[in-house]
């Protein structure tokens, strides 16, 4: 492979979209959920029809990332269309005056023609009230909470009665319902599955006896890990973070999975909503999530490293009149490129700084063209003493990972030969080539998407 094959291709120009149709947008977005936490995706025991029946009319990406995985920046990522250190919004702080002022493609679209509706987590700060773009707004503080949950609709306080998941599935289908002059698009997240994991109480006992399927990265030594083998005390860990981080939870893998099973039955709701009223075939919707999640892996827990199982997502998109059935792509395709693809979808020009490309190729299944590497990022919090600040590059084959206040630390992996990042081979001479190539490649990429 050549250096200008190798290199990303961060701004070629996307396929225009016929004018003539401007579809309804759906888009749904879980929190913590794995890329391989689908049926669809070949879970051993988990049952999600509905998740799968979009990947089964339409198409399942199998390469899906972050930029970042972490909460508060990939959101505001899906939303901009934007790295994070563009945007700002590089760690769960408080976000909420930032949050005001990004450009987001809602307000492009709102701009555009479209009735927007936000129904779900911001969780960029503690402040619950609506953002610009919307014209329905149904949302929480902070993380919120999954049992009889305060809510904030179109800027006044509730508090409403039930489990978080099926409420905010009533909000969403009784916007779908209503009456629309104009196309609309209807932004809703989860705040499911993230911990403290609480199903819903009819699906507190499912996958009771079903065992736990672990990879061979549980038992990872971390020998060519050194800045995983860090002193990092557990005591120096907040408290609700401390459980996260003893290794396999088998409690915690299953409520998460059971936690799912309601997200699940909304994602039903949604298209039952817009089948019923004749919306169903004139909407792209898509289901993804905000990053990965380690259970175990490389005695990980929650997420933030560069492996896998944190910067990988799932990613299902249905749309008829573009997509056809169970289709599925390999190609990487980023949180940064949800924006861009429906700001064209629905006509709309992308703003300028967007750093993400139109997915439309690929959902009309068309090949070549499309990036070959992409990075990553992630920007140390202090609470998270055992994950310093990385940057990495990923392409089919290789990840480079550099720990930018850390010397002698990088990590390069043979994802083809090892699939689960077991064995560092940065000092190894027959990969010298492979490294030397993806050092130049994170440094372009570095320089390309410079705010």
């Amino acid at each position: 492979m050549n250096r200008r094959q190798f290199l990303g291709t961060l701004t070629a120009p996307a396929v225009a979209a016929p004018r003539a149709a401007r579809p309804n947008l759906v888009f749904i977005y879980t929190d913590d959920q794995r890329w391989d936490a689908m049926s669809c995706a070949g879970h051993p025991f988990l049952k999600t029809p509905n998740m799968d029946r979009i990947a089964r009319e339409g198409v399942r990406f199998r390469n899906a990332f972050v930029t970042l995985p972490l909460c508060s920046p990939s959101r505001a990522s899906f939303l901009t269309g934007q790295y994070a250190h563009t945007h700002r919004v590089t760690t769960n702080a408080n976000n909420s005056d930032l949050s005001r002022q990004l450009s987001t493609f809602p307000r492009l679209l709102q701009q555009a023609g479209y009735e927007t509706a936000f129904v779900g987590k911001w969780h960029m700060g503690n402040d619950d009230s609506p953002r610009p773009g919307f014209d329905r707004w149904v949302s929480f503080r902070g993380q919120g909470v999954y049992n009889d949950p305060p809510l904030n609709i179109d800027g006044q306080a509730t508090k409403a009665q039930g489990y978080m998941t099926d409420i905010l599935a009533d909000h969403a289908v009784g916007f779908l319902r209503r009456a629309h002059a104009k196309p609309f698009l209807l932004y809703m997240g989860h705040k499911a599955v993230h911990g403290p994991f609480t199903p819903a109480e009819r699906h507190k006992d499912l996958y009771s006896t079903e065992p736990i399927p672990y990879p061979p990265s549980i038992k990872d030594n971390l020998e060519g890990k050194p800045a995983l083998r860090r002193p990092a005390g557990e005591k120096q860990y907040a408290p609700e973070v401390q459980a996260q981080l003893r290794g396999p939870n088998e409690n915690l893998i299953r409520n998460q999975l059971r936690c799912l099973a309601a997200v699940d039955e909304s994602v039903g709701r949604v298209l039952a909503a817009l089948e019923e009223t004749g919306q169903l075939d004139d909407t792209l919707v898509i289901f993804t999530s905000d990053n990965g999640y380690f259970w175990g892996e490389h005695g990980l827990g929650d997420k933030r490293a560069a492996y896998e199982e944190s910067i990988r997502i799932p990613m299902v998109v249905r749309y008829p009149k573009l997509i056809r059935a169970r289709a599925v792509r390999d190609d990487a395709v980023l949180n940064i490129d949800v924006a861009p693809t429906l700001l064209e979808v629905a006509g709309a020009p992308p703003a300028p700084a967007m750093q993400g490309r139109s997915m439309l190729p690929l959902l009309q299944g068309r090949s070549g063209g499309w990036r070959r590497s992409f990075l990553a990022e992630y920007f140390h919090e202090p609470q998270f003493p055992r994950v310093p600040s990385w940057q990495a590059v990923r392409t089919d084959r290789w990840k480079y990972i550099r720990y930018t206040e850390l010397k002698d630390m990088d990590e390069l992996y043979d994802l083809k030969a090892d699939p689960y990042e077991m064995r560092n081979l940065v000092a190894d001479p027959k990969a010298a080539g492979a490294l030397r190539q993806m050092r130049a490649e994170l440094e372009e990429l570095v320089r390309q998407t410079a705010a």
